[in-house]
């Protein structure tokens, strides 16, 4: 069987089972039911061994997902623009409303096929898979992989903490300032560092547009420390406070706006930014100084 996708497992804090660790590490396993599945087939390999659900995980293992030999691929034909693509990896932009993976039809991992041309690298993946993920609501870049080289070098780096990505997010309230947040999600230690950009006021309600950039990667991460920071994000339905008025039914407004890392094979620095979408360009009439 050919390997799939490949994780190597960083710094971890506290002793933990593959079974419970390695839920959501794949893009292709979003699921402990999968997960569990996946163990039983002898499709999860830990250094090189059948790995078992007993299994307990240590840094600087490399865990593999095996493909199985009749794994055929469902194309969702939904057109994204491509930022940039050669023959390793390629950066799209993720459109809003769809999750990036899992045990759904209609993700962007199932779009990349339909939009991404296959690699002549003879360590090429069956089909393109994205490197990290992306939350349902939110929009921009996405980092993607190619070749099984350029997978495992793009995750190293995100544990590395060596890729940058910088979020733009509209949220309530007036933040005057940078600040860091540090704050703990689900026991483990989190780092979002903020700063205003512009400010706005909308039906008497003010809000700031914020740049923020995760120094660690956990899921949610951005929209937890605005929301304990006492600024949600307009129009987030889990931590948000409800919309009301111009904002009523509206999308979350946090978007993937700038990337910047070193290519996982050539090392030359590849620097990215997205215009922001319309609905955030759209404010500039409510904009104040």
């Amino acid at each position: 069987m050919k390997i799939l996708e490949t994780h190597i497992v960083p710094a971890i804090f506290k002793k933990i089972r593959l079974q419970e660790y390695a839920v959501s590490v794949f893009t292709s396993i979003q699921t402990r039911s999968g997960l569990k599945k996946a163990i039983k087939k002898g499709l999860l390999l830990i250094d090189g061994r059948k790995a078992t659900t007993a299994d307990w995980i240590k840094e600087g293992q490399k865990i593999d997902l095996l493909q199985t030999e009749n794994t055929s691929k469902k194309i969702f034909r939904l057109n994204m623009e491509i930022v940039f693509e050669d023959n390793h990896i390629a950066i799209i932009n993720k459109p809003t409303g769809y999750p990036t993976s899992g045990n759904y039809f209609r993700t962007i991992e199932n779009a990349l096929p339909h939009n991404l041309s296959p690699s002549k690298d003879i360590g090429s993946l069956p089909y393109p898979l994205p490197a990290h993920r992306l939350d349902n609501p939110t929009s921009g870049i996405l980092l993607c992989a190619k070749t099984r080289n350029s997978l495992a070098n793009l995750q190293k780096s995100f544990a590395s903490k060596n890729i940058q990505k910088t979020y733009f997010a509209l949220v309530h309230g007036k933040v005057f300032s940078n600040r860091v947040i540090d704050s703990e999600i689900d026991g483990k230690p989190a780092k979002t560092v903020i700063g205003p950009i512009n400010f706005f006021k909308i039906q008497e309600a003010f809000y700031t547009l914020l740049e923020a950039k995760p120094l660690t990667g956990k899921t949610h991460q951005i929209r937890i420390h605005l929301h304990r920071g006492g600024y949600p994000i307009v129009g987030d339905k889990i931590y948000g406070k409800g919309e009301k008025g111009y904002f009523k039914n509206k999308n979350l407004f946090l978007f993937s706006g700038k990337v910047k890392f070193l290519h996982p094979v050539t090392t030359q620095e590849m620097n990215f930014s997205l215009q922001l979408p319309k609905k955030f360009r759209v404010l500039e009439n409510y904009r104040i100084s």
